[in-house]
Order: structure tokens, then C-alpha cells, then sequence
């Protein structure tokens, strides 16, 4: 077992450095502004989109609370 434990962390650490050296060599290319924008650009969107969706996912809560409240106002007991 501890083999196979070896094997996955042998493949993680190439994985990583195979990632590493391409993220190193984009960056020192000439296109490394038109990497960082698309990197922002796609960053921003992102986050707006999780932005929206905990918003979505917080009125939901709040719809559910009140479903609950009004179950139990109206049939009490």
C-alpha cells in the first residue's frame, strides 16, 4: 500500500513541476501581457459568477426559512 502512496506522490510532484515549468515558460514569453489579461480577465468572471450564485444560493436559505416559519405559524402543534 505504501507503494501505491509513493506512486501518487511521484505523480503529483512530476504533474506540479511539469505545471510549474509551463507557467514559467508562458510567462517569460512575449505573449506574457496577453496571458496575464486573458488570466485576469478570466479570474474576474469567476468570481462574479460565484458572486451571483452565493447570492442565488442565499435567497433560496432565506425562501426555505420562510416556508418553515410559515408552516409553523399556520399549524402550530
Amino acid at each position: 500500500m505504501s507503494e501505491n502512496n509513493g506512486t501518487k506522490i511521484l505523480l503529483a510532484f512530476i504533474a506540479g513541476a511539469a505545471i510549474g515549468a509551463a507557467i514559467g515558460y508562458f510567462l517569460n514569453s512575449d505573449k506574457k501581457e496577453e496571458i496575464m489579461a486573458d488570466l485576469q480577465e478570466g479570474a474576474s468572471k469567476l468570481k462574479q459568477d460565484i458572486e451571483e450564485n452565493f447570492a442565488k444560493a442565499k435567497e433560496m436559505v432565506n425562501n426555505f426559512r420562510n416556508i418553515d416559519i410559515d408552516l409553523t405559524t399556520e399549524n402550530p402543534g
